[in-house]
């Protein structure tokens, strides 16, 4: 976990195998990777990375709705994309940043002190999405989180384009599935787990797999195997 709030670190070997697949989380990462500053934004699909030349990289990953305001672009903008940090971000800034991730012991602990510095300086993440995301994350339906935060449907949809990079309906299947995920990795049955995450049934789970995740619960275990 990062002092960053709601964010994660995370780091990767870069040894050899296939590449696993990412799935749709809601978040979008600051990476570090073959000498180089990306930003991946959030994904409404599976995204299979290419790979760092075997070499290890590392990311800081933001909660849901937290990255626009740090980085100072509408989450929209980025939706299923890899961006370089120097198409976001003026280039002699990128890479001073670049340089000191590379002089560092630990990359993933400089990603989170650019990250924290960042945030001392930028207008703090939209407390009203933050607070849609934890909503939707509880199983709210998308018209009680509008009528809880005091929004219209239209409303709603565009700032969360701004948050999330997609509209609230997205975000809660996204949040949905993942729970479901988490309760399959932990063992539980998913019929149960498809309930548990508020599917109707383990059918519905399963279109759900296969429209965000391009796969089959079975499939995505023994990926993750």
């Amino acid at each position: 976990m990062s002092a960053v709030a709601g964010a994660t670190l995370w780091t990767l070997s870069g040894a050899p195998g296939p590449a696993r697949k990412v799935l749709p989380d809601g978040c979008m990462d600051l990476i570090t990777a073959g000498g180089r500053l990306l930003v991946a934004g959030p994904d409404t699909h599976a995204f299979t990375p290419s790979g760092t030349g075997g070499g290890p990289c590392a990311g800081i990953r933001f909660a849901p709705g937290t990255a626009p305001a740090l980085l100072g672009v509408p989450a929209h903008e980025l939706r299923d994309r890899r961006v370089a940090l120097d198409a976001l971000w003026p280039g002699p800034e990128v890479r001073r940043l670049t340089e000191r991730i590379e002089e560092a012991a630990d990359p993933a602990s400089a990603l989170e002190d650019i990250a924290l510095r960042r945030a001392a300086g930028s207008q703090p993440p939209d407390p009203l999405m933050t607070g849609v995301a934890a909503l939707l994350r509880q199983g709210s339906s998308v018209t009680a989180t509008a009528h809880a935060v005091g929004l219209g449907a239209r409303q709603l949809h565009r700032r969360s384009l701004t948050a999330f990079g997609y509209g609230p309906k997205t975000l809660a299947r996204i949040l949905r599935l993942q729970h479901a995920l988490a309760l399959v990795r932990a063992g539980t049955p998913y019929a149960e787990a498809a309930c548990a995450a508020g599917c109707t049934d383990q059918a519905h789970l399963a279109r759900e797999m296969r429209d965000l995740a391009g796969t089959t619960l079975g499939g995505y275990l023994a990926e993750r195997a």
